[in-house]
């Protein structure tokens, strides 16, 4: 018998952040994770849909910000 393994981006028992990059883009990263090279936390540690919630008020355009 085969144990499935629960995808953590989805687990809502974590805590999660909110991340953004310098191309103005967002991300949700689980708390228990280091946050990779290039993102900044901007929200959290909070729930997985506090998180989510944050990133739909927050990035209303999906194409990463142009450089100047």
């Amino acid at each position: 018998m085969s144990q499935q393994q629960k995808n953590p981006f989805d687990d809502e028992s974590l805590s999660f952040h909110v991340l953004r990059n310098t191309k103005q883009q967002y991300s949700l990263w689980p708390d228990f994770a280091a946050i990779p090279t290039g993102w900044t936390s901007v929200f959290g540690p909070e729930s997985r849909e506090s998180c989510m919630t944050h990133i739909a008020q927050h990035w209303q355009d999906m194409r990463p910000a142009r450089l100047g």
